[in-house]
């Protein structure tokens, strides 16, 4: 996250520059065709599963399970031939596969970086499975993951954890060892997984390369994070549910606006092409996520029974250009655009009818940036973040008051982005105290990103006493673990103390309850 000044662009998209779009993206590969030829049987020196196995997307009888053949994940292709790979798996009940249910095969396809993505069916809910993956003579980790409740389920408890911001070059991933040791049911990472930074002397540790751009670097940059063990097997024990937020592509672009001056549509649209594509051969996602050139839909929901659901956001692809030159702004001119959107026309239909017609108890936005109307100048002269949903303010606005005309049960919004930790209840009009509480806001920090933290900012404790809808604030690094029940909702802020080196122990910071039917966040002491 960085603050930029440009100005501000046009929504519209011209015929002449449509036209260069469709040149731009007609050699970008699409879904592989059935019927190519496969390798069978391929012989290996290196390891295959360096870069593990992983899981994602449950439902009450499948999920997904991945896993990218690169025996050399650093070199171009992986160290793979450029030919499509037989690979075979198999999910269990037991870690030592005596009871299999089911099997089958599958291709890693060359075009697809040899990534696999199974989409396993069949299963029985709410159960622990295993997995494993196998290609010539060699065998991958064993993978576990879980099913969720069968939908007409009110589950007793449901354990996730949710991070975001693990910037490779400013630490170790310290607080994945302790988020390990945790009982979770679920990882949920709210974007910026990588960053596309070129690599910097005199850091933590140090990215391969300079600042990527095409598909090869893209590749790279995720095997390198990948190649990570903490974060290998905190993938390897727990499915995840994932999306991103501006780094997996491009610090703080807006749809088809990039950050920078000068870039043209065909570059950027060329650009987000091999971004989506490396995300989606990296991720545990589904067919129904598979992109398509420069356009990938990663919004969708997750049930957990009549517990909770997840909506899963994409503030990213949609949007229209930050307003008012990007950077922190009063609310006037194009930050108050009712035709400014930061979720576009149809992500905020698609998730006001899955909030509407939701079963569950719990209805969990999982998103990106922070959604309260956080004044970060002074009460004379208030300034918001136009990254943020205040840059987008009448869409922030109508969001909330759907929650609270259409009586959404328990609204809780998951944040990331920021890199540092706040509680804040929404209200509907956070202009005036009296205003209803609508909705809770749990904001992660970053998992390193910002270097050790815990250290004093005086913007964002300006920010605290300013905005009386603030309950916490907390500037270390960390994660969030989330305990839900059908009575409450209970977050602990989980902190490591430092991410220059590895060992950090891990703090509580903080806890906080949500009751059933009681919008805002109450904190636990003792």
């Amino acid at each position: 996250m960085r603050n930029t000044q440009r100005p501000h662009k046009t929504y519209g998209v011209d015929r002449r520059w449509f036209l260069r779009y469709v040149a731009s993206v007609a050699t970008i590969p699409w879904l592989p065709r059935q019927g190519r030829a496969v390798e069978a049987r391929p012989r290996f020196r290196d390891d295959p599963f360096a870069l593990g196995v992983a899981s994602g997307d449950p439902t009450p009888d499948g999920v997904v399970i991945w896993t990218r053949l690169a025996p050399r994940p650093l070199e171009s292709g992986g160290g793979m031939k450029p030919l499509d790979v037989a690979v075979r798996w198999e999910i269990a009940e037991d870690e030592r596969f005596r009871r299999v249910v089911t099997a089958g095969e599958a291709v890693a396809s060359a075009k697809l970086g040899h990534s696999v993505h199974v989409e396993v069916g069949g299963l029985r809910p709410q159960r622990w499975y295993f997995y494993r993956f196998r290609v010539g003579d060699a065998e991958s980790p064993v993978g576990r993951t879980r099913t969720m409740p069968a939908a007409a389920t009110l589950a007793d408890r449901f354990r996730f954890a949710f991070t975001s911001c693990q910037h490779y070059e400013h630490g170790y991933f310290n607080g994945y060892a302790h988020m390990q040791r945790e009982e979770l049911d679920l990882v949920v990472h709210l974007g910026d997984y990588i960053y596309e930074y070129g690599g910097q002397d005199g850091k933590v540790r140090k990215h391969i390369g300079k600042e990527i751009t095409s598909l090869d670097d893209y590749r790279r940059r995720y095997a390198q994070y990948r190649l990570d063990p903490l974060l290998a097997e905190t993938h390897r024990l727990f499915p995840w549910l994932v999306t991103w937020d501006d780094h997996e592509f491009d610090n703080n672009y807006a749809g088809v606006v990039s950050e920078e001056q000068g870039v043209s549509p065909e570059e950027f649209l060329r650009r987000r092409a091999a971004a989506y594509q490396a995300y989606y051969e990296f991720m545990p996602l589904r067919r129904d996520s598979f992109p398509h050139g420069p356009h990938m839909k990663l919004y969708r929901t997750c049930d957990v029974g009549r517990l909770l659901r997840f909506c899963v956001l994409d503030t990213r692809q949609y949007r229209t250009d930050q307003p008012n030159g990007d950077g922190q702004k009063e609310l006037v001119g194009k930050a108050l655009d009712p035709q400014a959107t930061i979720l576009g026309a149809d992500q905020e239909r698609w998730l006001k009818r899955q909030l509407k017609d939701s079963p569950a108890a719990w209805n969990v936005l999982a998103q990106q940036v922070m959604m309260a109307l956080l004044n970060r100048g002074t009460p004379q002269r208030p300034l918001y973040s136009m990254d943020q949903w205040p840059g987008y303010e009448i869409s922030r606005r109508r969001l909330l008051r759907f929650f609270y005309e259409a009586q959404i049960s328990n609204p809780v919004v998951l944040t990331g982005d920021i890199h540092t930790n706040w509680v804040n209840d929404l209200q509907l009009d956070a202009a005036r105290d009296d205003s209803p509480v609508v909705a809770t806001e749990f904001v992660g920090t970053s998992l390193t990103s910002g270097g050790n933290g815990g250290n004093r900012i005086a913007e964002f404790e300006r920010a605290v006493r300013n905005n009386g809808f603030v309950r916490w604030y907390n500037s270390n690094r960390g994660y969030v673990t989330c305990e839900v029940t059908p009575q409450r909702w209970t977050t602990d802020f989980r902190i490591t103390p430092f991410v220059d080196r590895p060992g950090s122990p891990v703090k509580t910071a903080a806890s906080f309850v949500v009751e059933n039917g009681r919008p805002g966040a109450q904190r636990v002491t003792g």
